[in-house]
C-alpha cells in the first residue's frame, strides 16, 4: 500500500523503526496494516492512480463556523 504523509512529527519521531518522513513524502514499503492505520487516522492518505477524492468538511465548517 502506497501512502502520502499528511502530518509532520517532531524531530526524533520514528515510523516503523525509521525517521518520520516529511509531509508529502510517499512511502510504499510499510506493512499494509501499518499503512492502513495511518490512513484511517488521517495521518496519511492512500496513493493510487485515480484522482484524489475531495476532503470532507466537518459539520462545523459546513455550517459556516
Amino acid at each position: 500500500m502506497r501512502i502520502r504523509i499528511l502530518t509532520g512529527m517532531p524531530d526524533g519521531a520514528v515510523l516503523h523503526n525509521r525517521p518520520w518522513p516529511a509531509v508529502g513524502d510517499v512511502v510504499d514499503d510499510l506493512p499494509t496494516t501499518v499503512a492502513a492505520h495511518l490512513v484511517a487516522s488521517e495521518v496519511a492518505e492512500e496513493v493510487t492512480d485515480a484522482p484524489p477524492r475531495p476532503r470532507r468538511k466537518s459539520r462545523k465548517e459546513s455550517d459556516g463556523g
